[in-house]
């Protein structure tokens, strides 16, 4: 697992191999991540956007915008904790993500960025 605190919010990240697929004729890795977002600050807080930078071992480069996560734009009281699970398809069985949340702060009414940390797409074969 990998986390990382940005402005009071803790964002921690566990990933799992899921298998490989053929689609369109090539072979991909799948793999889901697991995504807990904690309110460790005083305010009351909401995700409004995400951005994600994909990225595998063949150099391909992937970027990814939307609107809240899975459809969701949580609004996290002190202390609250919001948690999904998501996936992505690779071209090779190595790669990252890492990305950023962006939020708004409903005490100040400022909006705030939240940094996802890299982590590692991995089937396990091929560590070996």
């Amino acid at each position: 697992m990998v986390q990382l605190i940005t402005q009071g919010i803790k964002v921690s990240v566990e990933t799992k191999f899921e298998g490989s697929i053929i689609k369109d004729q090539v072979v991909h890795y799948a793999f889901k991540y697991t995504v807990n977002i904690q309110n460790q600050s005083n305010d009351v807080v909401q995700l409004k956007s995400r951005f994600w930078k994909i990225k595998d071992s063949l150099n391909h480069d992937e970027s990814v915008n939307g609107q809240g996560v899975i459809g969701k734009k949580p609004v996290l009281q002190p202390g609250e904790s919001h948690m999904y699970s998501s996936g992505c398809l690779l071209q090779s069985p190595l790669g990252a993500m890492r990305g950023h949340y962006d939020m708004v702060n409903f005490t100040s009414s400022k909006k705030f960025r939240v940094y996802i940390p890299t982590f590692k797409l991995s089937a396990p074969f091929a560590l070996n």
